[in-house]
């Protein structure tokens, strides 16, 4: 089965039409005969959709669907609103309690089917981002998030059919939405870029039909917009193209004429869905960035610059080219603690990073492996140049003073020691281990003779 569909209506005949036509597609059908039943069911089985009727004894489909989207464990789950009313008043009423689709009867059923696969679509990339924004932080290596703080929505852009009933929308959306309103040309929309557009309105032409689904289909699959809401207007008696629509990924289809009101509701609901997934979708990022960063450097984390270290050994093997690993520790680390307090090593590690990253070029992978140890990796890198950096760098980190705010000392100096080890073509038949081997008995050489230098090591491994 595709999706389970709870069908809630007090009339049998109703409910066993609707059962019919939703097992022929494919979908699990759970009927009940009325709203309290309805909520019951929705509660502890979680449908993946909830046809409503309105007109129902004892608790209508509004009172319904406020309930349901008031309890958090059915709050989710959406919601198509189905009657014989069809004035603007019902419709209004009905999206203002909740629901996320209000039809009229009669019926279309492709219409409805096709409504039916485009809010399954929408609640099943919904659930996964959740589901994703809960996972178990990993492995210890993500810090607290701080508290969210979610950009404004920016625009609505209209893109009017010439032929169309929306030219009178912009100056009535301004009135009763905070957002922008602009009306854009197709040429127009699809240069928008991120920050220019939250929703766009696309009003289908009746003389050019395919030209609506052209602009929805490209604003979908284009980077900068494929995350915007899209409300998709046709004239009446034009279910095909509704169906379409919302095929090719609208969001919602809209029936012409619309009235302002009902307009203004459907964007701010498409709104509110565009800012809660964007919210979503940079905190997974944000998840994602952290478990592979060092919080307090800034550099990459040990897991991460091995992996990467493991990776780039590899193609360099099978592609003939040299890389470098830097092994790079601090002198006397134990004493900056001592004599000025940990925060005062933790500055000196913060600043020491920066001005390594300053000095690298960007595909240089630089890793914090340890408390005060820092491993270097250095793509298509040969021996000599690979040398020339290390000692850069040594001279940069012992040139530079580290500010303490606020201590006796305003400022102190340190420096480093650096075990270099190649790979690649220079050693085929070392393992990563034995790579990394090398580089701390070079580190190791380089404190014992007197610290603050470079130790290049031999591609000959540890017996």
């Amino acid at each position: 089965m595709s999706g389970t569909i709870l069908v809630i209506d007090d009339v049998a005949t109703n409910r066993i039409v609707m059962k019919v036509k939703l097992a022929s597609a494919c979908y699990s059908v759970l009927l009940a005969e009325t709203g309290r039943e309805g909520l019951q069911i929705a509660r502890e089985e979680r449908p993946d959709l909830i046809l409503l009727d309105v007109v129902m004894p004892e608790m209508d489909g509004f009172s319904v669907c406020k309930r349901l989207k008031a309890d958090p464990v059915t709050s989710s789950i959406p919601v198509i609103m189905i009657t014989s009313l069809d004035d603007t008043d019902t419709r209004l009423r009905g999206l203002a309690s909740g629901a996320d689709e209000f039809l009229s009867k009669p019926l279309s059923e492709v219409t409805l089917l096709a409504r039916v696969r485009s809010l399954l679509r929408s609640h099943s990339k919904a659930a996964e981002l959740i589901a994703q924004t809960r996972t178990p932080e990993l492995g210890g290596f993500v810090e607290e998030r701080a508290k969210y703080d979610p950009p404004r929505a920016d625009c609505v852009s209209l893109i009017l059919a010439p032929d169309g009933v929306g030219s009178n929308w912009a100056n009535g959306l301004r009135r009763r939405i905070r957002e922008d309103v602009r009306i854009l040309s197709r040429t127009e929309a699809l240069e928008a870029s991120k920050d220019q557009a939250q929703v766009f309105v696309i009003e289908a032409d009746s003389g050019r039909p395919d030209e609506g689904i052209d602009i929805l289909s490209e604003l979908r699959s284009r980077p900068a917009t494929q995350h915007a809401g899209q409300i998709f207007v046709v004239r009446e008696g034009e279910a095909a193209l509704a169906a379409r629509a919302l095929d090719m990924g609208a969001d919602e289809v809209v029936y012409a004429p619309v009235s302002i009101d009902e307009m203004a509701l459907r964007l701010r609901a498409q709104m509110q869905r565009k800012q809660d997934e964007d919210r979503m979708r940079d905190e997974m990022s944000e998840r994602l960035r952290l478990a592979v960063i060092d919080p307090l450097t800034g550099l990459y984390n040990r897991r991460f610059g091995m992996s990467q270290l493991g990776s780039l050994a590899g193609e360099s093997i099978r592609e003939a080219r040299d890389f470098a690993v830097l092994l790079l520790d601090f002198d006397f680390f134990k004493s900056v603690n001592d004599h000025y307090g940990h925060a005062a090593g933790d500055q000196v590690l913060r600043e020491t990073a920066a001005c390594v990253r300053r000095h690298l070029r960007s595909l240089d992978i630089v890793a914090r492996i340890g408390g005060e140890e820092f491993m270097i990796v250095l793509p298509d890198t040969d021996l000599s140049t690979a040398t020339q950096v290390a000692e850069r760098l040594r001279r940069r980190i012992e040139d530079t003073a580290v500010v303490l705010p606020g201590a006796d000392q305003p400022e102190i100096r340190v420096t480093i020691s650096i075990g270099l080890a190649t790979g690649g073509r220079e050693a085929p038949n070392q393992t990563v281990p034995e790579i990394l081997e090398r580089a701390d008995r070079a580190l190791y050489e380089a404190k014992a003779e007197g610290r603050n230098q470079v130790v290049v090591s031999n591609n000959r491994s540890a017996a």
